[in-house]
């Protein structure tokens, strides 16, 4: 679908070496430190041969914080408003609104400050929780027009940064539940969704996402209708006055196949609705969850999601999820996370800012997400101290402020604070920009990014050590490094927020930098331009072996000619794989195919019947005969086939000569994994 840009102010590595003090350059290798001491080191060098598809930006859910302050003075509404969406704040481009769910008039509000987000629906006069027949999604008089006016609020103030709506549900309407309550079910493993409301569920998202569209003039690109799902987080405990205790936020558990009915009815009522919006799904809690849920769906219920969304509360699996993404051909996002990383309400604890850049780095690097989105980078001050939620207090969000401010209170009365992670935050939103494209880099402590025109790079380093150390940026896989190429450090640690050096001019492909301990820096990098030479490690023409990183042994061509097993090294024409083909796609979803030299003969690495072998090469062009390459910087690869989805691996994690080489839905195992040599004129 169409996609708006955003027009950004944020300083580009020109400005950024203008504003330096003195303007001048400084010849590499640069350090800080005194000759005479011995700093650690370490090299980082970006690849932009590895080119993720273009990043659509950084974005968060409005939900608790919006709600909570839409309401606030307007000196503290726009304090909020500039940290996260101004070009010196966050700078957040992406927006998911919460389509409350809401409970029945009667119940006692029993959710956390700001959790009881509005539904849509209005109910007739006396309505309790025992009536759940009333509603009907055809009759105006049900709606609730204006519903929602706090969060409301923040949709029209922020709707001219936003380039990317979504809107999505923690919980369908109180009436639509098998407890009555939207705070979860009384069995917290069960359906909470009748099975009966499955269409009145999809209709009432259809039905707010067109209101919401029409109302403030925006237009909604995805929906999805859920939020970690298939876990067992939501549930609902009445006390001994049959009033809730239990729950502090809107959730619902749906499992996977509840979920596939929901993905049936949502697509026709979207359309009814005459909402341009697709679907995106199923915000699972974590990569393995997602993928247990993505790999039960039917492939008709897959073809209707348009955007794959996760979180990454936990970290496992993050490249089953992006195979599982290139498989499907659709776009991923990592669609929340937040977190603490500390040990106490802090405002100045490097250590919550390291675990969220850390956190970040880890993701783009190993999930290759669109888009990167926090769950509410604003938090109730007054829920995060000592004493709250927890015992220690806590560091979610980039910002707190009570959530319990009136229309008396000023920013002094209600100040809003922010912490180390809203600072080292900006090091990634502000130099990885909408429309860059993330790239490779060797080091784990780093991401990298070429900017959208081709002609500039940005790395963010995270050294979460006590020592500085010397960050070497190795430029040395760029095609073009102009005369007058530099690389300006912006560092943000506890010595300060984003403080720019001055700009390090390039000698020898590279630059180096002595960077603080507990920091995070990014490095802007100027004048530099596509890719060398040699920089690709797969090039059309080239022989290659392929090593299984569990196995140690090399993917081989049976005695039979046409099987495939893993046999030791030996170089033999039987485990070297020409390049033959190389088609066209966007960024890292290009698709090779790789021809076996054996006795000279022209067998291309094909899977038929989930099971891939060396077949003669017809010279027509076979899906079932291409692979998609996928790494994370660490020298190993996962191929995935273009027909069926799955990975090359070695079946049942063998590593005895001769075991067989199968194929299977992507999981993370070392077994899929292999190591590419060119071994071209060898």
């Amino acid at each position: 679908m169409a996609r708006r840009t955003r027009r950004r102010r944020l300083l580009s590595a020109a400005g950024l070496t203008a504003l330096v003090t003195g303007a001048a350059l400084v010849p590499a290798p640069a350090s800080t430190a005194q000759a005479e001491d011995v700093v650690p080191s370490v090299t980082v060098r970006p690849d932009p041969s590895y080119q993720q598809e273009e990043f659509e930006g950084w974005g968060t859910s409005l939900v608790w914080f919006a709600n909570a302050t839409g309401d606030y003075p307007p000196e503290i509404r726009e304090k909020l408003a500039e940290l996260l969406f101004g070009d010196e704040g966050l700078a957040l481009n992406i927006a998911r609104y919460n389509v409350g769910g809401g409970n029945a008039p009667d119940v006692k509000d029993h959710l956390r400050a700001g959790g009881a987000v509005e539904g849509w629906w209005r109910a007739p006069e006396g309505t309790t929780r025992e009536d759940t027949d009333w509603w009907d999604a055809e009759d105006p008089a049900d709606w609730n027009e204006n519903a929602d006016a706090t969060q409301r609020w923040w949709v029209d103030r922020i709707k001219k940064d936003i380039t990317h709506w979504e809107t999505f549900s923690n919980s369908p309407p109180w009436f639509m539940t098998v407890s009555g309550y939207v705070s979860g079910g009384f069995d917290a493993g069960e359906d909470q969704l009748k099975a009966e409301s499955v269409d009145d569920f999809a209709a009432y998202l259809a039905g707010a996402t067109k209101r919401l569209e029409k109302a403030h003039r925006i237009e909604v690109d995805t929906v999805d209708p859920f939020n970690e799902p298939n876990t067992t987080y939501w549930s609902t405990r009445l006390g001994p006055n049959g009033e809730p205790v239990g729950g502090r936020q809107e959730g619902a558990h749906i499992g996977p196949e509840l979920q596939e009915k929901v993905l049936h009815a949502l697509a026709p009522a979207l359309r009814k609705a005459r909402t341009g919006a697709g679907i995106s799904a199923m915000d699972e809690t974590n990569p393995s969850t997602f993928a247990r849920n993505w790999n039960s769906y039917s492939p008709a219920a897959r073809d209707l999601v348009d955007q794959m969304n996760v979180h990454t509360y936990g970290t496992g699996q993050r490249t089953t999820v992006r195979d599982l993404s290139k498989a499907a051909d659709k776009r991923l996002w990592m669609s929340e996370v937040e977190g603490d990383w500390g040990d106490g309400q802090s405002f100045t604890d490097m250590r919550p800012g390291l675990g969220l850049a850390q956190r970040i780095v880890d993701d783009l690097r190993e999930l290759e997400p669109r888009a990167w989105v926090f769950w509410q980078p604003v938090e109730d001050h007054d829920n995060m101290r000592p004493g709250g939620e927890s015992a220690k207090g806590g560091n979610w969000g980039e910002i707190q402020l009570p959530f319990s401010c009136t229309a008396a209170d000023t920013l002094e009365t209600c100040p809003v604070r922010t912490n180390t992670k809203f600072d080292t935050a900006r090091n990634f939103t502000h130099f990885i920009k909408p429309g860059d494209r993330l790239i490779q880099v060797n080091d784990t402590s780093s991401a990298a990014a070429v900017a959208k025109n081709g002609r500039g790079a940005s790395v963010v380093h995270v050294n979460s050590t006590g020592e500085a150390r010397d960050v070497t940026v190795d430029l040395s896989k760029f095609r073009t490094i102009s005369q007058n190429a530099t690389v300006t450090p912006v560092v943000t640690s506890a010595g300060g927020k984003l403080e720019r050096h001055r700009a390090i001019r390039i000698g020898d492909r590279s630059a180096t930098f002595t960077v603080p301990a507990r920091s995070v820096t990014s490095f802007v990098v100027k004048g530099v331009s596509g890719v060398a030479a040699d920089a690709p490690l797969l090039r059309k023409g080239h022989t290659y072996t392929l090593t299984g990183v569990q196995s140690n042994r090399a993917l081989t061509v049976g005695e039979d000619g046409s099987g495939l097993v893993i046999g030791t090294g030996d170089g033999s024409s039987a485990q070297q794989w020409r390049l033959s083909a190389v088609r066209p796609g966007d960024g890292v979803r290009q698709r090779y195919e790789f021809t076996s030299t054996r006795g000279g003969g022209h067998r291309r690495l094909t899977v038929r019947d989930d099971v891939p072998v060396a077949e003669p090469h017809t010279g027509v062009r076979d899906r079932a005969a291409e692979w998609i390459v996928s790494g994370t910087g660490d020298g190993t690869w996962t191929l995935v086939n273009a027909a069926t989805g799955r990975l090359l691996e070695v079946g049942g994690q063998a590593t005895h000569e001769g075991a067989a080489v199968t194929t299977w839905e992507p999981n993370s195992g070392a077994n899929q994994r292999w190591t590419v040599t060119d071994v071209t004129g060898s």
